[in-house]
């Protein structure tokens, strides 16, 4: 088979007939996220963003619909979590959201009729929009620098995974590296890697630019333009393992986002229409914490007092831990966008972007 672009080739691998993410097993045999974490537990992940939903509600004015976006929902965990947590804790706004999950696998078949299942992001007037690794899933191109110091695409066989070097970058390509991820100059070396962000640029201002009003979230591994990785970050996965990134199908194909490219080009977006945003950049354990997770461990007396209220909290406990943990899932950065509203009460103290 002819060498292709990584990004055609990732696009294929992971969405094409047969990809990686239309099986039906999902995301959750292969590895490890936030709301297959708190799945697993007391659903900690899945009650923050529910009251991170109430804190946006109560900044729009309690609208009398509220949408919640889930894009990227794998089979629709998060949703299925939140809107039950809903119903039971909060039944005034749970009776306002409408749960919308944007995927391109097929609709579980046990997923509940209340969650709305599309292909796409769709409008909202008021909403909250959720993208829990999903950008570092958008398929990109790879530039590596030649020995003589021109960047050029990286082109691979998707059977084999072998790699050569093509064309020169060029054309929109070319200046969003220069803009964002420069690979020549006095510290460029031959072998040093971009992944070429713009995809992940354009999708992420489509999806903020879906909200009328209301609050959008990024949440992926990610780096700032002072912190790339010089060779890049391409890695993949199979079965909760690290694997050979191959093209072919059998894996997931992943690296790492330049968050801060993505949230310029939406607010840039936004503002051509006239909408005002605001956005911060902060982790996952701060922003986590922020909304009242906490990997505090009971008070050991509540043991001989209350033994099955010590171990309910002592298992919340543990799961806090995993999902703010430094080096884990505690690292992931969150992108934080407000449309037309200001940041919710509190999050203005989290380090912005700017």
């Amino acid at each position: 088979m002819a060498m292709i672009g990584w990004r055609d080739a990732t696009q294929a691998a992971l969405y094409g007939p047969g990809g990686f993410f239309l099986r039906a097993v999902g995301p959750a045999g292969h590895f490890r996220t936030s709301v297959h974490a708190s799945a697993e537990g007391s659903g900690l992940f899945a009650g923050a963003l529910l009251e991170l939903v109430r804190q946006v509600d109560r900044e729009l004015g309690r609208p009398d619909e509220l949408v919640v976006t889930d894009v990227g929902a794998g089979r629709g965990e998060l949703l299925l979590a939140l809107g039950t947590r809903a119903a039971a804790e909060q039944p005034e706004l749970a009776a306002r959201l409408v749960l919308r999950a944007v995927e391109l696998a097929p609709r579980p078949p046990a997923l509940p009729e209340w969650i709305a299942w599309g292909a796409g992001v769709e409008p909202a007037a008021a909403g909250v929009l959720i993208a829990n690794e999903w950008l570092d899933n958008v398929p990109v191109d790879i530039a590596e620098v030649d020995e003589d110091g021109v960047a050029r695409m990286v082109l691979v066989d998707p059977a084999t995974g072998e790699e050569e070097l093509g064309d020169p970058v060029a054309g929109a390509e070319a200046a969003w590296l220069a803009g964002w991820w420069p690979l020549t100059g006095a510290d460029a070396e031959p072998g040093f890697r971009a992944e070429i962000g713009l995809p992940r640029d354009e999708a992420w201002a489509e999806a903020v630019g879906s909200l009328g009003r209301g609050l959008a979230v990024a949440v992926d591994y990610a780096h700032r333009a002072e912190g790339r990785p010089p060779f890049g970050s391409l890695s993949a996965f199979r079965e909760g393992r690290e694997v050979r990134p191959l093209p072919d199908g059998s894996c997931d194909l992943t690296s790492h986002v330049a968050l801060d490219a993505c949230l310029d080009a939406a607010a840039g977006a936004a503002a051509a229409t006239g909408k005002v945003v605001h956005s911060l950049w902060t982790t996952q354990r701060d922003a986590l914490r922020l909304l009242g997770v906490s990997g505090s461990r009971p008070p050991l007396a509540l043991a001989s007092e209350a033994p099955a209220a010590y171990l309910r909290a002592l298992a919340a406990a543990g799961e806090a831990a995993e999902l703010t943990g430094v080096g884990g899932l505690g690292s992931f950065v969150w992108g934080v966008q407000s449309v037309g509203v200001p940041l919710p009460t509190g999050w203005q103290t989290l380090a912005h972007d700017e």
